[in-house]
This record gives structure tokens, sequence and C-alpha cells, in this order.
């Protein structure tokens, strides 16, 4: 018996159904992401400064996406100012982020980092209120107004003695968000320049500038040789190149809504390993903090990313 053929529409239904292989990888970009924080906060434990781990982070990066500008030089953009311009700013942006995140860690642990870095939308929105390229609502500014709730829960700053709350901590965490608002910035009008690929190097190669200093060379040339040398690499592979390469080439196949929801695989898996590896603990209305924050800023992020 012959099987009816199938209508264009149907199929289409059947492909909606369908897992989409760029969501899987967003997803694994995002738990990169997560355990790349995981990592550092074991280095941290092990002696090795926030400064030195974003350094070879970027270092690996930058040999991971200069790789991939070789491989794919067609439009780079590379004669264009403008794309220069626009990199270096998302160069800041990441070593800003990079260094922010991991100092925040060392502050308050990966759990409480990564879910303050989680707030760059709310900084983007923020700046783009200021700049006009986003019209103020009321449901933006409640959505905004429950992030400030969840902070607070989560990092204490309610109670009166003030006895765990980490003011550093806190700080370094929120100004890795704003950083990594600047990268998003950045990444998005420099892409009207160039390739992805080109921007990164470029970006990544700022880092290195910018950290090689702060990184202290003798502490570079001591890393190189240290026991701790393959997390150091392995950070920098998770979280310095293939998450990024992961992540582009997954929003080529995945509706930006979808991608806000599922990148909430870096702070959850970043919270995970705080508290089984590295044996952080959580009150439950820090835990009520970080649901109401990555709930808030997802719901935010999925709206913005439809319009």
């Amino acid at each position: 018996m012959r099987q009816p053929i199938r209508t264009h529409k149907s199929l289409r239904k059947i492909r909606a159904k369908t897992p989409n292989s760029g969501t899987f990888l967003v997803f694994s970009a995002a738990i990169c992401w997560g355990l790349s924080g995981g990592i550092a906060g074991l280095l941290i434990e092990e002696g090795w400064g926030p400064f030195l781990i974003s350094f070879y982070r970027a270092a690996i990066g930058l040999i991971a996406f200069s790789s991939w500008l070789i491989l794919a030089p067609a439009k780079s953009g590379l004669h264009k100012k403008k794309l220069w311009l626009w990199s270096l700013l998302a160069g800041l942006g990441v070593a800003g982020n990079f260094s922010f995140y991991f100092l925040s860690i060392s502050e308050s642990g990966v759990s409480i980092a990564a879910t303050l870095m989680y707030c760059a939308p709310i900084f983007v929105y923020l700046l783009s209120f200021l700049l006009k390229l986003e019209k103020p609502t009321l449901l933006k500014f409640i959505g905004i107004g429950f992030v400030v709730v969840g902070v607070t829960l989560l990092t204490e700053v309610y109670k009166a003695d003030g006895s765990n709350m980490n003011v550093l901590g806190i700080l370094f965490g929120l100004l890795a968000g704003a950083s990594l608002a600047l990268f998003i910035f950045s990444f998005k009008y420099a892409t009207r320049h160039g390739s992805p690929q080109s921007i990164l190097s470029i970006s990544f190669l700022v880092v290195l500038i910018t950290l090689f200093v702060p990184s202290q060379p003798s502490s570079i040339i001591a890393a190189l040789v240290s026991e701790q040398l393959p997390l150091l690499i392995l950070l920098g592979v998770l979280g310095g190149g293939t998450s990024f390469i992961l992540y582009l080439f997954g929003l080529r196949k995945t509706a930006p809504a979808i991608a806000s929801v599922v990148a909430l695989a870096e702070p959850i898996s970043a919270s995970l390993f705080g508290v089984v590896v590295l044996g952080e603990q959580l009150a439950i209305a820090q835990l009520t903090g970080i649901v109401i924050i990555l709930v808030t800023v997802t719901l935010l992020s999925v709206a913005s990313s439809r319009r």
C-alpha cells in the first residue's frame, strides 16, 4: 500500500518537532562557559590569580579564533577601521568580563559570581535606554526591579550586620555583567563590518595585551611548567575557544528567544559545580534570589529577541 505524499506544510511541522542542532550547540556552549567558571574556582583555590587565569583563557581562545580566520578568511573586514574600533571595544569588554568574573569567584564563590554576571542583559537594557535604542516600558522596569530583588536576596545585603555579604565579590560580579554588556554591544556593531572570526581574533589579542602586565610575566612563565597547566589549557579550550565557536554556529540555526532560554545552562551548571565540587553553601533566600534573577532575565531576553 502506497504511503500518502506529505505536503510541505506537514514537513515543516515534522521539522518543528525535531530537536534543532543549533539548540544543542548553544546548550553545549553554555555548559562549557559554566564549567570554565568551576575550573577557575579550582585554579584560584590552588593559588593562581584571576588575571593570570583570564590571560590563559584568552590566549587559547586567540589560537582558536586566528586558526578559524586563516581557514575562512573571506569577508574578514580587516581593512576597515570601524571593524578595528568596535573589535577594540569588544576586547576591552572581554578583558573586563573575564577578569571581574574570576575576581568575583575569588571573593564570593562560583555560584554567586555566575548569577551576578548573568545580569548582563539588564545592563544592555539600561544602555539601550540611554542610547535610545530601546523604548522604556513599565514591564521592563518591573523586570529590572525583580532582578534587583533577586540580587538583594542572593547577596544578603538586607542583613543588618552584613556578616555574609562580600562587597567586593558583589561589585566584581556586577562589573563582569556590565563588561559582558559592552562586549555584546560592540560585537553586534562590529559584525556589520567583518566576520566573527576576525572580530574575535582582534578582541582576544586586545585581552592579552590588556592583561599581560596584571598577570605578571614571571607568573605566566611559571604556569607553563606547573602541575595546573592542564587545567589552564582545559579552561581555555572550554571557556575561550570552543564555547564561542559553538555559540556562534548555534545561533545561525536557533531563534534568539530559544537561545536565551538555553543559555540558562551556564549559570545553573556553574552553580552546581560550585555547590557539588567546591563545597559552596547557599541559604534558601540565596537560592530564591538565583531563581528570580535567572527567570526574570531570561523572560526579558526572550521578549527582546522576539522583537
